[in-house]
């Protein structure tokens, strides 16, 4: 997980825009490839993605191909019929707005809830704060300025989307 000096970039910010959208918006990109903080970004993905696909995955789609595979399963089985109610919802920019220190809580609580007291020798008090570390020290280049993030993740952060999903896990 330690940075090597060598090989550490300031991240920059670029944009990306949404077709998708109305007004064709723009979803903002930290390129962390070469942060101080993205080994441990990768490092907490490696250990909690896992578990959140062990706990929870069966019951979260996560992109438009899982919901398509999800309702086609539910419709395999017989629950879809002219009577089921089909409710959808887009949360807006959900990485970049996650409150830090209320998705750290809920991480914890992911893991006390399914008694991952210690992943790989790591107790969940330093997953937390290795946590802390990576939504907090986001310092990155934008427009000849330097900025630090000071709410959510950073979109392309390996651990900020799993971080995400348990969030939502617990709403």
């Amino acid at each position: 997980m330690m940075p090597i000096r060598n090989n550490i970039e300031l991240a920059y910010m670029y944009f990306l825009p949404k077709p998708h959208k109305k007004g064709t918006p723009l979803r903002p990109i930290v390129n962390t490839i070469h942060a101080a903080t993205t080994k441990i970004s990768k490092y907490l993905d490696h250990l909690i993605r896992p578990l959140f696909d062990r706990y929870a995955r069966s019951t979260t789609i996560v992109d438009g191909v899982d919901l398509l595979n999800q309702l086609h399963k539910y419709i395999q089985t017989g629950y879809f019929n002219s009577s089921t109610l089909f409710v959808t919802f887009d949360i807006t920019n959900l990485y970049t707005m996650l409150p830090q220190e209320e998705s750290l809580a809920i991480l914890a609580e992911f893991l006390h809830v399914h008694h991952c007291e210690r992943i790989e020798g790591i107790s969940i008090d330093t997953i937390v704060e290795l946590g802390r570390i990576v939504l907090q020290a986001n310092a990155f280049v934008y427009g000849k300025k330097f900025y630090r993030q000071i709410i959510g993740g950073t979109m392309g952060s390996a651990f900020t989307l799993t971080l995400a999903n348990v969030f939502m896990w617990k709403w």
